[in-house]
């Protein structure tokens, strides 16, 4: 059994689909399912259940998938404890991060990090925060950049930046000559929101619940910039975070603050308690806050 049939089989559950994972990985359907048809036959088990459309893990495949995540784990802290005995600020360091944050957040991270360690690789891994949780708690991802608050005593939660939401509208619709909208103003509003995965899904409603009222939820979408063109066809108001409106080119759009209260978006990275961090992801977490992103007594968590 090769440790790459492993990583395979794992992608393809973690894609739920044999044809998203073997693009993922660069290889095709056929030859995909040709390795974990190997695997099975070398475990003497079925790994899926294909008696349904839908893929799922039969009790066997589920037990092997624990198992290799924990197998995938070990095999990974060797890599990064044989790199460290080196002492150079190489390797990967994988990150679990949403497409809004990634779009907003990110690049400013990046370029100025790999400027000064050009021998680090930033591998993304873009998913909604909800899946980049479970990510991080399972170790495939080394820290994941998420929306606050999380509720878990698994993860070090190093809070780095803030901005307020603001409301989004077409330029035609009654609100968007206000210098500012209060939230419960938008009660008859369609929203168009991101889809459940996300966790500003769960927030802009509660948002609105403390508002004083549930929010008709017209669109759902992963994108944020299908979000903004939903809205630019006036199907419904959006609710992002403020610096969206810098990222976008659409004059059609009005962006409006909004008051009683003003929701804000707090963004946190999350580590995994008791895991080993590899030298490149302790320089990163350090050069954060050198350039005063994270501040430094929530980063002594990580020594």
């Amino acid at each position: 059994m090769d440790i790459r049939e492993l990583q395979h089989f794992m992608e393809v559950v973690n894609q739920k689909s044999f044809t998203k994972a073997a693009s993922a990985i660069h290889l095709s359907q056929p030859a995909l399912s040709k390795i974990v048809k190997k695997l099975e036959d070398e475990l003497g088990v079925d790994l899926f259940d294909r008696s349904t459309r839908k893929l799922t893990l039969t009790d066997a495949g589920q037990v092997v998938y624990e198992q290799s995540q924990k197998l995938v784990s070990t095999l990974n802290e060797l890599y990064a404890l044989l790199d460290d005995l080196r002492h150079l600020p190489t390797g990967e360091i994988k990150i679990g991060i949403p497409p809004l944050i990634g779009t907003i957040v990110f690049p400013m991270i990046a370029k100025k990090f790999t400027k000064k360690h050009p021998q680090v690789t930033l591998d993304l891994v873009e998913l909604g925060a909800k899946r980049i949780i479970e990510l991080v708690e399972t170790e495939q991802v080394d820290l994941g950049i998420v929306v606050l608050p999380v509720q878990n005593q698994a993860f070090h939660v190093y809070p780095f930046t803030e901005e307020e939401f603001n409301l989004y509208v077409h330029h035609e619709h009654p609100l968007a000559s206000k210098s500012i909208v209060k939230l419960n103003e938008l009660r008859d509003e369609p929203f168009i929101l991101f889809n459940k995965d996300f966790s500003l899904h769960d927030r802009i409603i509660h948002e609105c619940i403390e508002a004083g009222f549930q929010p008709k939820i017209a669109y759902e979408s992963s994108q944020w910039d299908l979000i903004i063109e939903l809205v630019a066809s006036e199907l419904g108001v959006s609710i992002l975070p403020k610096s969206v409106y810098q990222k976008m080119n659409n004059p059609s759009i009005r962006s409006i603050p909004l008051s009683a209260p003003t929701p804000m978006w707090e963004l946190g990275i999350v580590v995994k308690k008791d895991r080993y961090m590899s030298f490149a992801t302790r320089e990163l977490l350090s050069f954060l806050v050198d350039q005063d992103i994270i501040l430094p007594s929530h980063a002594m968590k990580t020594n």
